[in-house]
């Protein structure tokens, strides 16, 4: 399918951003065709079918720190789904240089996992994380991220390929800042 495909198919404008996405970051070589990686929407063909059950997740670890919830975000959504893409065409697994906004990114292997799992794992950074002396055993800044309490929006995606997946989420505003509490 080509991009002019997409707009002549009754496919919501999101999907087809995605997809045309996909298509010019492969065009313009930052995939390699050959790798036998390819471009995917998100689980269910668009974003939408990701967006509830990873708002969810995020609301829910939030809910039991007594934090207000996260709105979904289209445009972090898409921001996200370009750096997974990115990722998978690479074959790569590093955080975005310099992005405006908070990041989390999970990746598997030769295998597929479901929104909650993914939240489930970065959420599981909470034991490695003390609020009484704001440190870190370990790593949990996924955690912290996603208790943060000024962060209003949320955007995620996923990236498949050659039987792996690169999950992203954005947040806005960022969080972590160092010397200050999550909450």
């Amino acid at each position: 399918m080509s991009i002019r495909d997409l707009f002549k198919k009754r496919i919501p404008m999101h999907t087809r951003a995605i997809w045309a996405l996909g298509f010019m970051m492969l065009a313009a070589g930052d995939g390699n065709p050959k790798s036998g990686s390819t471009v995917s929407p998100p689980a269910g063909g668009d974003r939408s079918s990701l967006a509830r059950p990873m708002l969810t997740a995020h609301n829910e670890v939030r809910a039991r720190e007594h934090l207000p919830p996260l709105k979904w975000s289209d445009q972090l959504a898409v921001y996200a789904q370009q750096w997974g893409n990115t990722l998978l065409a690479r074959r790569k697994f590093y955080h975005r240089p310099d992005p405006p906004y908070g990041e989390n990114l999970f990746m598997i292997k030769n295998g597929r996992v479901k929104p909650g799992d993914v939240v489930a794992d970065w959420a599981s950074e909470s034991r490695n994380y003390s609020y009484r002396s704001n440190k870190c055993r370990g790593m949990c800044a996924h955690y912290t991220q996603l208790v943060w309490r000024s962060t209003q929006r949320v955007g995620c995606a996923v990236a498949r390929g050659g039987g792996n997946e690169v999950w992203v989420c954005y947040y806005d505003p960022r969080g972590n800042v160092i010397g200050r509490k999550p909450y």
